[in-house]
């Protein structure tokens, strides 16, 4: 994970991502960086926009987390109603 953190940062300060920044990057965390993972990574992002990717990343990390908090807003509000009902017939049983 430190390795797409370091390529989003050089991204973000307007650098070049490229093997020799990155394992810079990782290496001024105090880490070790892996050749492999780095070289892995940076030929995964040759081409990509990522400015794109991200735009489209947030937007569909937020839509889930939307949807599914108004599902359980649904699911709640029928409950609330069952416990109503279940109440009324249990009164209605002792008065009959």
């Amino acid at each position: 994970m430190e390795y797409i953190y370091a390529a989003l940062l050089l991204h973000k300060l307007g650098k070049e991502v490229s093997e020799d920044a990155v394992k810079r990057v990782v290496a001024a965390t105090g880490t070790s960086a892996d050749d492999s993972k780095v070289k892995s990574l940076v030929a995964s992002l040759k081409g990509v926009n990522i400015d794109a990717e991200l735009a489209n990343a947030s937007l569909v990390s937020a839509a889930p987390a939307a949807s599914h908090a108004a599902e359980a807003k649904k699911e709640e509000a029928p409950k609330k109603e069952e416990k109503h009902e279940a109440a009324a017939e249990g009164l209605s049983a002792l008065f009959g």
